[in-house]
Order: C-alpha cells, then sequence, then structure tokens
C-alpha cells in the first residue's frame, strides 16, 4: 500500500459531479429512493467515466488498485459505502480507484472509531505504513505494532480484516517479489551510482509502496536496508526526501 497524492479535478468536470450530488441529496428522503440504482445507472455516464480515468491517473502508471497496488483498479471505490452514506456518493475525495476483488471484501463494511471517525485506511490522505506492517517471509499485510499504545493498529488490524489483506496468497506473492527486487538493488548500491537514477530505479521497482515501509515503516530494520543507511548516508537521505 501506498500514500495516494488527490489531485483536483477539472472545473467542468467537478461542477457536475457537486450537481450529481446535490441531485441525490434531493432524492434521500425518499422511500423509494436507492443508492445502488443510482449509481449503477449514473456509472458508465460520460461524466463518472471521465472521473474514473482521473482516478486511474492519480493510481500511477501502471493503474494499479489503490488498496491492494497488487491488480488493475478496475472500479471506482466509495470510501465511505454508497449505502448507507448517500451523502457522499459523488463526493470527489471520496472516491478512490480499486480492483474488483478488494471491491467485494470491503463491501459495506465501514468500521468506525468510538469517535465516529473510520477505522479503514484511507491513502489518499493517510501513509498506510503509520498503521500496517510487511512480513517478508509471508508477503503479507498485517497490522503494526505501535509501542506507545503496547498493542497493534486498531486501523491497521480493521483494514487488513476487511480486505483480507493476509490471505491473498497472490496478492503476497506480489509483494513478495517486490520486497526481493528492492533488496537487491540497495545491496548492490555503490558510491559510483547517481542517485538521481537510482531513485528512478527504485521508484520503477517499488511496485506495491514497499518503500514507504522500508524508509519510514519497520522496514528500516530489515538487513540490507540498515546496511544501505549505515554505508550510505547520502544516498538514504536522497531516498527518504524523495517520498514525502
Amino acid at each position: 500500500m501506498r500514500q495516494i497524492q488527490r489531485t483536483d479535478l477539472d472545473p467542468v468536470t467537478a461542477n457536475a459531479l457537486q450537481l450529481l450530488q446535490r441531485e441525490v441529496d434531493s432524492q434521500r428522503a425518499s422511500e423509494d429512493f436507492n443508492p445502488e440504482s443510482h449509481w449503477k445507472g449514473k456509472r458508465r455516464s460520460p461524466l463518472i467515466l471521465a472521473v474514473h480515468a482521473v482516478l486511474k491517473r492519480m493510481a500511477g502508471v501502471r493503474e494499479r488498485c489503490m488498496y491492494c497496488l497488487d491488480s488493475e483498479c478496475s472500479d471506482i471505490e466509495h470510501f465511505w459505502p454508497k449505502s448507507p452514506h448517500s451523502d457522499r456518493m459523488y463526493v470527489w475525495t471520496n472516491l478512490l480507484a480499486a480492483c474488483a476483488q478488494c471491491g467485494r471484501f470491503k463491501g459495506t463494511k465501514f468500521p468506525l472509531a468510538s469517535d465516529g471517525t473510520p477505522l479503514l485506511i484511507d491513502p489518499s490522505i493517510e501513509d498506510p505504513w503509520e498503521f500496517l506492517d510487511f512480513d517478508p517471509d509471508t508477503g503479507n499485510l498485517n497490522a503494526r505494532w505501535v509501542l506507545s499504545e503496547g498493542g497493534f493498529s486498531p486501523k491497521g488490524e480493521a483494514t487488513v480484516t476487511a480486505l483480507h489483506l493476509d490471505k491473498r496468497e497472490g496478492v503476497s506473492a506480489g509483494y513478495r517479489k517486490t520486497f526481493n527486487r528492492l533488496r537487491k538493488l540497495v545491496s548492490d548500491w555503490n558510491d559510483n551510482n547517481l542517485v538521481g537514477d537510482y531513485l528512478e530505479q527504485l521508484e520503477a521497482a517499488d511496485d506495491h509502496g514497499l518503500l514507504g515501509w522500508f524508509l519510514n515503516g519497520t522496514g528500516q530494520n530489515d538487513p540490507s536496508f540498515s546496511r544501505f543507511r549505515a554505508r550510505h548516508q547520502n544516498a538514504w537521505a536522497a531516498c527518504k526526501n524523495s517520498l514525502r
């Protein structure tokens, strides 16, 4: 998983999306209103297709799911589910791009903390590695242990459970391949390499957002990366700065 930088919609698309949400708001009180039917009737419209195109560009050149980063982001995902949260159904900041499998697993699951805030990670506003950890042996994502709280991150646990991030063999295999590519790159580093070129190689190899785990998460303690940090401090600092 990695944090996604949300871009702005062009003014025409943004205005049209707001008008569509106002239409929903005017109908929500009616007993006949069905969020699923409304969305189904609009999801292939030029407007929603344009929105999906922007989301796919946000997801990167490979257009990977914003949750698992392993499959094509074929669907628009409502972070706050459109039912019962139809007040956010066409709100730009509530829309993500996800693969069909992540969408099925998440469904209408949306656990909330006691203060009413989401317990699922929103990759468009949060660094997932604050809440998640990676197991190089299995390739699974798990909740991160938070030392100050003496337990696992509740947001990490809820996200892993909702998306089955610790049970999907295909996804785990992809993460392990990325891990091995990144580990080899840092192990082969020498001070004759141009830092800019090297950063491009790391970013190109990082299909699953693991640079965030290596540089800001518990992956800093991985032997390959801890040696890299100790031996090539300038390159390490450049990697850290590039990820911000």
